[in-house]
């Protein structure tokens, strides 16, 4: 049984988190905090205030008291991350483990290293994001030679709205998004602001290739970082061994 804490930006869908760990049969832990967001907007000078290294470092110490021990924590916001640039999301992680002292990642590394788990080279996004935003993401994914074949961009400019969608929208946007896209290996819906975790498998079914959302794989990073890295049936093709 490993915890890992979890940074999560304002109210939107951290509901995801305890629906996960109900399906965690080891009995893990997903234990979040809400960190600071004195503005809901996906833009950039919003983003890299939601990430900034004292509101990070705040909610790990926040996550730690509240949750016990940690075996990994994870930032659980893509925008939050990526926004700073492939170095600088770096830095983000690399600061924020230092008041950890646990293994710590973000979103955006999650998403890399999943498609390194499942082989993915090519991808189709679909972002809930403005345009600009949503291209941050792009030029994150090319930098850590994953391709882009398609970008799609909502321009949702709140994590609050994004949190509104039905799952019915969700499938049906993850299935445009694949359509147009038909070379690419994986469809990436990066925003960790939309409720994915009772659609996982049925987003690969829609699909018919591997989906991979925002809460998903912070979930599996920090399961991954903590050590407890085992097949988890209902959380979709990530999840699966073998």
């Amino acid at each position: 049984m490993s915890t890992v804490g979890f940074l999560y930006p304002g109210f939107s869908a951290e509901d995801d988190y305890p629906r996960a760990e109900k399906l965690l049969i080891d009995r893990s832990r997903l234990a979040l905090v809400h960190t600071e967001m004195p503005e809901d907007a996906h833009r950039e000078d919003a983003l890299l205030a939601i990430g900034g290294d004292e509101v990070l470092a705040d909610g790990a110490r926040r996550v730690a008291a509240e949750a016990g021990p940690l075996d990994a924590v994870v930032w659980a916001c893509t925008s939050g991350s990526f926004i700073f640039g492939p170095d600088g999301a770096a830095r983000q992680i690399a600061a924020l483990e230092r008041v950890s002292g646990v293994p710590t990642s973000s979103t955006s590394f999650a998403f890399v290293d999943a498609c390194r788990r499942l082989g993915i080279r090519s991808v189709a996004v679909g972002a809930t994001y403005p345009p600009d935003v949503a291209g941050a993401f792009v030029h994150f994914l090319t930098h850590h030679d994953i391709s882009v074949h398609t970008l799609s961009a909502r321009d949702i400019i709140t994590a609050a709205e994004v949190g509104t969608l039905p799952p019915e929208t969700v499938l049906e946007f993850a299935a445009a998004v694949a359509t147009d896209a038909p070379g690419a290996d994986a469809v990436l819906l990066p925003d960790t602001a939309l409720h994915t975790v009772e659609v996982l498998d049925a987003l690969d079914a829609r699909v018919g290739r591997p989906v991979l959302t925002a809460n998903q794989v912070s979930i599996w990073q920090g399961l991954r970082l903590a050590g407890a890295d085992v097949d988890r049936p209902g959380l979709g093709t990530l999840f699966r061994r073998g």
